[in-house]
């Protein structure tokens, strides 16, 4: 037997492990390949995962949008109520403290209401009320009819109607006993109507004019909330803050609480 070179026993020993070494490589890159893939899936299948949880929570976030929106309606529909019914209840009982008969008490009454009617100052001291006040009452008379057909439109819900006979009162009355309720009823009439410029208008108006009398507090509470309406978030929640500074403990203030907390929620979930 002849003996082969060495190099050519070694050559075909490398001839025939070439194709084994190529099949190895081809699994290893076909292996690779797979769990690529498959790293691919599992990523697809977390984000599609991640997709839905978000779905989810933005379907929750929108319901309970719709439940703040559903309870804000309900919040401004029993403040209205609240003021409505309290100003009817002030109205029967002012109502009911006009004398029919006493001559005698009027005269010595009579030139004091005059005076406290007619000195813007009076106003910075003491609220513009005419509670209790015989000879303001006496003198009102016209005064309170017009103010009361003003103020039925506006329990009647005739809210446009409201508008335009507050407006023709407060042109007769400028300085009358019943204008700050009259400015107030005004800004509400605008305010119901979602015209927000308009009765924040009002209510500014009353807090510069009368800023001791007793709608004063419901005037910056509106205030607020008109700005609100107005898309000035900031701007209203100072002027609520500052309902909750002026009047702490008070409904307006518990109010301005609630509707500030509405808001900052509001910012939170955007």
């Amino acid at each position: 037997m002849r003996f082969l070179p060495a190099s050519l026993v070694i050559a075909a020993a490398l001839a025939a492990a070439a194709p084994a070494h190529a099949q190895r490589q081809s699994l290893a890159d076909r292996v690779a390949a797979l769990e690529i893939q498959s790293a691919n899936d599992r990523g697809n299948t977390d984000l599609l995962n991640q997709v839905t949880q978000l779905r989810t929570e933005m379907q929750q976030l929108r319901d309970l949008v719709e439940q703040l929106q559903n309870e804000n309606e309900k919040l401004k529909q029993t403040s209205r109520d609240q003021y409505l019914d309290l100003d009817g209840r002030l109205n029967r009982l002012e109502g009911g403290t006009v004398p029919v008969t006493p001559a005698a008490t009027t005269p010595p009454v009579a030139p004091p209401a005059k005076s406290s009617a007619a000195a813007p100052a009076a106003t910075a001291e003491r609220p513009p009320s005419v509670r209790g006040d015989v000879g303001a009452m006496a003198s009102a008379g016209d005064e309170r009819a017009a103010y009361n057909v003003a103020f039925d439109a506006l329990k009647g819900g005739n809210y446009a109607d409201s508008a335009q006979l507050f407006l023709s009162f407060l042109e007769l009355y400028p300085n009358g006993a019943y204008s700050p309720n009259a400015i107030y009823w005004l800004g509400e009439s605008y305010y119901v109507t979602q015209n927000y410029q308009l009765a924040a208008q009002q209510f500014r108006a009353l807090l510069d004019r009368y800023p001791t009398h007793d709608k004063a507090a419901g005037s910056l509470l509106k205030l607020g909330l008109s700005e609100y309406g107005l898309g000035k978030v900031d701007e209203a929640e100072r002027t609520l803050g500052e309902v909750l500074a002026r009047y702490p403990g008070t409904d307006v203030a518990r109010t301005a609480d609630d509707r500030l907390r509405s808001m900052q929620l509001g910012r939170s979930i955007r």
